[in-house]
């Protein structure tokens, strides 16, 4: 039997990636640009980002935290400040080099006025703010100094895939400064844990929480913790990271305050950030054959209402009803705002415009025609239910939308949860860890997912496995288990740490 003319192709068990791009294009929500690895986020796709925004911005202020801008262009001297991040970040960096074009003898531009010093394009700003965070820390009662920002960044990607990875993308980069590395550290476990309710409460994502080995922690931080979540094909996604830094960047930067006893004394700093990846992440979470699915607390519109208009002399008095129906909707709320309501009264046949929104992943679609009228209801679909649509009385859909969007909020993450329960293992032989993620013929993982092993700590079987078999060690949970023994040496391992392929 053949696919429904309106399903994605390929399917996600056909060609993920290319599924994966299809989603986004059927969606409409970013498309490549002229500039290699640059994308547009279109209006969409920018909806869903501002909601992101938004969220979580009302929760950094509510911890204390107040935005700031800082500068795009970086001098280089300030990257070589601190050792480990200059070499974390020097093959990603765009530079410039000079301040304007000038024509030559033929007429054509030619880059002119060459710097003194080379500028980076931030690929992230701990130096920069460090260098002005020196100027603004004078004493103890300067303390804690709570800034976030919301930027762009640029790191020149080889391979970009929209929302995954391009080489300018959107964020936010929180940047703390502490009198103690006590106060740090709970800093950097808060942001932690402000990001997992995030994802798990608004992007109806679960995600493991834990700290990052030395080989995949931020370059120039002491640690770094993070949130990682499965997709769809079974593969990680580092979806935040919030890193305590220490003093590293305090001491390159001079960071220093008179503590309270008269004492000079160096910053304890930490850094933390998501960034747009997070709808790459969503839609590899939910999405489906038939498109996008977004969660209702980020979704652009909750509700699409489309008038179904075959004849014309019932044309304006569906028109004048779906109107009086998207008012009504409009005075509903969910989760402490307003019913985002759109009428689509475009001139389409209902089949194409229904299915455009399906694509969008809009939560709830409500159609209205002719016979609707006469009998008070309308034809429902909820997108956590694929293409299903029934038909409601109008009143009822009134009285329980909120609570529809909060059920469909709930579904998605509930499904998101069992498929990650249903492929994560727990492994104690290194054979059947070796089989769990091995390729088929075709290159796919034939199981996959999430091990849970015994590791010793040791690196080089961390650097054995990225070899062998592609895959890293994603975190250290925050319950890392019980003692036990390595599966790799037959040492004493002081607890499990989670393998996985990732993005």
């Amino acid at each position: 039997m053949g696919k429904p003319r309106n399903a994605i192709a390929p399917t996600r068990e056909e060609d993920y990636p290319e599924w994966y791009q299809q989603v986004v294009k059927a969606a409409d929500l970013a498309e490549n640009t002229p500039v290699r690895g640059c994308m547009v986020i279109k209006p969409w796709g920018y909806g869903i980002w501002e909601n992101i925004r938004d969220a979580l911005d009302a929760m950094f202020k509510s911890s204390g935290h107040k935005n700031a801008y800082f500068p795009l262009f970086i001098p280089k001297s300030f990257l070589q400040r601190e050792a480990e991040h200059v070499d974390g970040f020097a093959k990603e960096c765009a530079v410039v080099t000079h301040s304007r074009l000038e024509a030559d003898e033929q007429g054509i531009l030619q880059p002119a006025g060459e710097l003194e010093e080379p500028l980076i394009v931030r690929p992230t700003s701990e130096t920069i703010i460090g260098e002005l965070f020196a100027r603004w820390v004078q004493s103890y009662r300067d303390l804690p100094l709570l800034i976030n920002q919301w930027a762009n960044v640029v790191r020149w990607e080889m391979r970009p895939r929209l929302f995954l990875r391009t080489a300018e993308f959107l964020w936010q980069e929180g940047h703390t400064v502490h009198a103690t590395a006590e106060e740090a550290l709970e800093e950097t476990r808060l942001m932690l844990a402000t990001y997992a309710t995030f994802a798990e409460e608004w992007l109806a994502m679960p995600v493991l929480r834990g700290e990052k080995t030395e080989a995949e922690r931020f370059p120039g931080a002491e640690s770094t913790l993070c949130i990682e979540a499965m997709m769809q094909d079974r593969k990680a996604l580092q979806a935040g990271t919030s890193h305590f830094l220490g003093q590293n960047f305090s001491k390159a930067c001079g960071i220093k305050f008179q503590g309270v006893e008269g004492k000079e004394e160096f910053g304890w700093t930490t850094s933390w950030g998501v960034s747009t990846r997070l709808i790459g992440g969503m839609i590899m979470t939910h999405a489906d054959d038939d498109g996008l699915v977004v969660p209702p607390k980020v979704a652009p519109t909750h509700v699409a209402v489309l008038p179904v208009t075959p004849k014309e002399e019932s044309r304006e008095q569906v028109l004048a009803a779906c109107r009086e129906l998207v008012g009504r909707l409009r005075e509903k709320s969910y989760a402490g705002a307003p019913l985002r309501v759109e009428l689509d009264d475009r001139d389409l046949r209902g089949g194409e415009k229904y299915w455009q929104w399906v694509k969008k992943g809009v939560p709830m679609t409500v159609e209205i025609g002719p016979r609707d009228l006469e009998n008070g209801s309308a034809f429902v679909g909820r997108r956590d239910s694929g293409a299903k649509r029934e038909g409601m009385d109008c009143e009822e859909l009134l009285e329980g939308v909120s609570g529809i969007m909060e059920s469909i909020q709930k579904v998605l993450f509930e499904r998101a949860l069992a498929f990650r329960e249903e492929h994560t293992r727990a492994i104690d032989d290194k054979d059947e860890l070796y089989e769990f993620f091995s390729d088929d013929s075709q290159g796919k993982t034939i199981h996959g997912g999430f091990a849970f092993v015994h590791w010793d700590r040791d690196a080089k079987w961390e650097e054995q496995l990225k070899n062998d078999l592609k895959v890293t060690v994603r975190c250290i949970p925050e319950d890392s288990g019980e003692e036990g023994t390595c599966l790799f040496s037959g040492n004493p391992s002081p607890g499990r740490v989670v393998l996985a392929k990732s993005y």
